[in-house]
């Protein structure tokens, strides 16, 4: 599964004239994160269960049975976005779980920073692959040019790492363009377990 590209030629052309912007803030700290531990780094995200419950437990579905483990970043663009977790280093497209409905109607943008689910032209087909846009993709976003690229989480550690995968040498291999010449692999996806709650200090009688 892929960005058209068609789609992708339009967001790309206008994300041209976008201006890049800091990491937008990340969800709240009781968001579930998720570390995608790479060939070039670990990447920590913060998924936002309010706005894109659908997506997010679809995803999480994946990273808890290993989906992930050993796919690749097989589309990455300077001044756009890196896409994966679909495909092995053989290019070889992995078996997905039904498509999730788009739940870009959340309005949450794609800014520089963010994680959204990839898809074809039918809205409703995101199954495993995602992206992580390497500055604001406005195009994207629900109701600018269509239903829109449905956003789940934002990096909250580890934006240096994507933003030098996003500048590797690429080529092409088959009927795919802007693969790394040398695979970025994720080795590991995980979610990262959460804090201990604090403890209280006893009532006194």
């Amino acid at each position: 599964m892929i960005i058209v590209n068609a789609l992708l030629a339009v967001a790309f052309a206008a994300a041209q004239s976008t201006t890049a912007s800091p990491t937008p803030a990340a969800p709240t700290v009781s968001s579930p994160v998720v570390v995608l531990e790479t060939t070039m780094g670990n990447i920590r995200v913060a998924l936002d269960e309010q706005k894109a419950p659908v997506t997010v437990k679809n995803f999480l579905t994946y990273v808890r049975a290993g989906h992930y483990d050993g796919t690749i970043f097989h589309r990455v663009i300077p001044r756009f976005m890196v896409q994966g977790g679909g495909m092995d280093a053989a290019m070889k497209e992995k078996a997905t779980r039904p498509p999730i409905k788009n739940e870009a109607a959340n309005k949450l943008r794609n800014d520089r920073g963010t994680v959204a689910m990839a898809r074809t032209a039918e809205p409703n087909s995101a199954t495993a692959q995602f992206f992580i846009n390497v500055k604001n993709n406005a195009s994207l976003d629900y109701g600018v040019s269509g239903p829109g690229y449905a956003v789940f989480g934002t990096v909250i550690e580890g934006m240096d790492v994507v933003d030098r995968m996003v500048a590797v040498r690429t080529t092409s291999k088959g009927a795919h363009q802007d693969v790394p010449a040398t695979p970025v692999l994720i080795k590991r996806a995980r979610v990262e377990a959460a804090p201990p709650e604090p403890a209280t200090a006893p009532k006194t009688p």
